[in-house]
């Protein structure tokens, strides 16, 4: 059986542990973007690159003969998940997708929610100056036009313009400790944060901080997932549905 698994994601990494662990005999490819400079590689097989749409997508999967798609990307590489629908659809694999639980607010949380980045940007200048923007290193178009706010910006990799004019720029990859958050508002005298409903605990730290500073939070909710794709909470479920189907 041949699982081939979107990833660059930890619960892709964690999937492609677990399979290794319960399953050696299965043969597991993970496909990564290839936005990241150093990404961190999961056993087994390992693909970079696009795949040139949906069609280079089913086009793949039937000359490796694929008999599981995993989609373990991002909750917002909308694109990916819409062409991974559209190739299992078309070639017949079946198709499962990996994610995460979104965050939920707890009392004393001031959020802000969004449909975008750029709705998020239009919130901003009744909210604050000094922005703790975590949305990554994608997108950073959306607030370019903002010149009275300043940003600090947290990404893996360097951003490339468009971004906005006034920009500190912190490389760092989770997970974040709830100290080091705290420290990184005080010492940046943050007053907004700006997040993607990413979920997971990897990158929550910064909520509770925001929270116990009493500082407002604009979240950009997640797209839907693709009309009709199943979805798995975590690796471990994600594993037991790929095993019963090899089985």
């Amino acid at each position: 059986m041949h699982v081939l698994i979107l990833g660059g994601t930890t619960e892709a990494r964690r999937l492609a542990e677990i399979l290794e662990d319960r399953a050696p005999r299965l043969r597991v490819t993970t496909s990564l973007a290839g936005r990241v400079t150093a990404p961190r590689l999961p056993p087994g097989e390992v693909r970079v690159g696009g795949f040139g749409g949906a069609g280079g997508l089913a086009a793949w999967l039937r000359a490796h003969r694929v008999d599981a798609l995993v989609d373990a990307t991002h909750p917002f590489a909308r694109t990916i998940s819409a062409h991974a629908a559209e190739a299992a659809a078309g070639t017949g694999v079946p198709l499962l997708a990996v994610r995460r639980p979104g965050w939920v607010p707890e009392a004393g949380d001031d959020w802000h929610e969004a449909g975008s980045l750029a709705e998020a940007a239009g919130l901003l200048p009744a909210l604050g100056r000094r922005v703790f923007l975590t949305t990554g290193r994608t997108g950073l178009a959306a607030f370019a036009h903002l010149d009275t706010i300043r940003f600090l910006v947290r990404s893996v990799d360097a951003p490339e313009a468009p971004h906005p004019r006034h920009m500190e720029v912190v490389l760092d990859r989770g997970p974040f400790t709830l100290d080091g958050e705290r420290a990184l508002l005080r010492r940046h005298r943050i007053d907004v944060l700006v997040t993607k409903d990413s979920g997971g605990a990897a990158t929550a730290a910064k909520l509770r901080a925001a929270r116990e500073a009493g500082l407002p939070v604009v979240v950009v909710r997640r797209p839907p997932l693709p009309e009709g794709v199943r979805c798995a909470a975590d690796p471990d479920e994600a594993a037991h549905w790929l095993l019963t189907h090899g089985r």
